[in-house]
């Protein structure tokens, strides 16, 4: 949802809001003033009525009127000195409209020349609460409406003018690419806040871009840099290896230290490599064909691990080529089924699976793993084996992240690692 419709719907909900509490005082209000109007009518009719009662008596005994109803019953003193005069609604059944209707009532008593008290009831049409409502109701409604249309447009209109300075600076964040000059930022705006934003993000968007280069230049720097001792290393190892008078516990110590040397080696690449990935170096996308990739890193595994008789099986169905750097797409699934691999006990199976949305791999297992500690970095589970530098699951992590694909693992009996690829081009698209 963007802001102005955000904004609108916030709007609107408060006009709702307090429409109807206005609409529910309104009529409160309207009430009472009818009720107290014909309160004071009735009183007004009490005071005519007895008056001429006083000079006719005859009328003690009508109780008609055209816009009146009244009665007078006669009561006894010990009911009169007790008597107080009471208003409340009732309703009477008009015949001619066949229904009722409200009214309302007042009851009074007074006394007479010769001493006789006499009870008087009088009846007064008023306003139905029913029609009340509803003509309240319908005005509301019809004021909500008009109000809501005018409001909304007003508030978009004004709010679209307001805020076109920060959608320029939104277009201008999406327009930054790492490793890319940042471009100029062209919005001039009179507001403040908006001015001290895009300070803020032209700031913070060249430290960005400083500390990208930075980062990068460190990366290449501690690739070359360590490399060149390392290999050093290698070359005087073999020297040593091969050279006269070495005994075998020695060539034992010699062996230890390759396959250390080899680790560190195989360490310095994957955190390169992780760091290049966070840093975003790698942008340029390529149409991958997963399968073939798939088969030939599978019959590269099958020979290494040949010892371990491990029985693996190959599934494609509907797959296509996916748009993806070619290089992220190899370490993903070399390292994916190299794990699977190094895991996996010897006479055990791998199975994978590529489909057009998923790419499944499975791998004998007695145990499941922890699912929120298997994609971290250095993580090894019981199983350590020295081939494992911790950091073949956490590269792949890295790169699912990159693309925002789901990465997910579960045991079925088998340790299954799935991987959502259905959206990649997309998602790579708007990197």
């Amino acid at each position: 949802m963007n802001l102005l419709r955000y904004t609108n719907r916030v709007i609107f909900l408060i006009v709702l809001f307090f429409l109807a509490l206005w609409g529910t005082v309104f009529y409160f209000l309207v009430l009472y003033e009818v009720m107290d109007e014909t309160d004071d009518a009735l009183n007004n009719t009490r005071e005519i009525l007895i008056g001429k009662v006083l000079h006719n008596p005859e009328l003690l005994h009508s109780n008609d009127s055209i816009m009146q109803r009244y009665q007078f019953r006669p009561i006894t003193e010990e009911e009169a000195e007790n008597y107080r005069e009471t208003y409340f609604d009732s309703s009477v059944y008009i015949q001619t409209e066949n229904e009722f209707e409200p009214v309302r009532v007042m009851k009074s008593c007074f006394r007479t020349a010769d001493g006789a008290y006499y009870e008087l009831t009088l009846m007064s049409s008023t306003l139905e609460r029913d029609d009340l409502i509803r003509a309240i109701w319908w005005a509301l409604v019809v004021l909500y409406v008009v109000l809501l249309l005018c409001t909304t447009l007003g508030v978009y209109a004004s709010l679209k003018r307001v805020f076109r300075p920060l959608h320029r600076l939104v277009l201008w964040l999406q327009e930054m690419t790492p490793g890319k000059p940042v471009p100029d930022l062209e919005n001039d705006t009179a507001i403040r806040e908006f001015r001290i934003l895009n300070d803020a993000a032209l700031d913070m968007a060249h430290r960005a871009e400083s500390v990208y280069r930075e980062q990068k230049q460190f990366t290449e720097n501690a690739s070359h840099e360590l490399q060149t001792p390392l290999a050093i290393i290698r070359g005087k190892l073999e020297l040593l290896a091969e050279s006269d008078g070495v005994t075998e516990k020695q060539l034992e110590y010699v062996g230890d230290m390759f396959t250390a040397l080899n680790r560190v080696v195989q360490l310095n690449k994957s955190l390169l490599l992780l760091s290049r990935i966070n840093n975003g170096q790698f942008i340029d996308s390529v149409p991958v064909d997963l399968s073939q990739m798939i088969a030939d890193i599978l019959e590269i595994m099958n020979d290494i691990y040949e010892s371990k008789h491990i029985d693996t099986h190959f599934e494609c169905s509907g797959a296509q080529p996916v748009l993806i750097n070619e290089s992220l797409a190899h370490v993903l699934v070399n390292n994916l089924l190299k794990n699977a691999m190094v895991h996996t006990p010897s006479g055990g199976k791998v199975e994978v699976l590529l489909t057009r949305e998923w790419l499944m791999v499975k791998n004998s297992g007695n145990t499941p793993l922890d699912s929120e500690m298997i994609f971290r970095r250095f993580y090894h589970d019981r199983s350590k084996t020295s081939e494992s530098t911790g950091l073949g699951l956490a590269l792949v992590k890295s790169i699912a992240d990159f693309y925002h694909l789901p990465l997910i693992y579960n045991y079925e009996g088998m340790h299954v690692f799935k991987l959502k690829i259905v959206n990649i081009e997309k998602t790579d698209a708007n990197s």
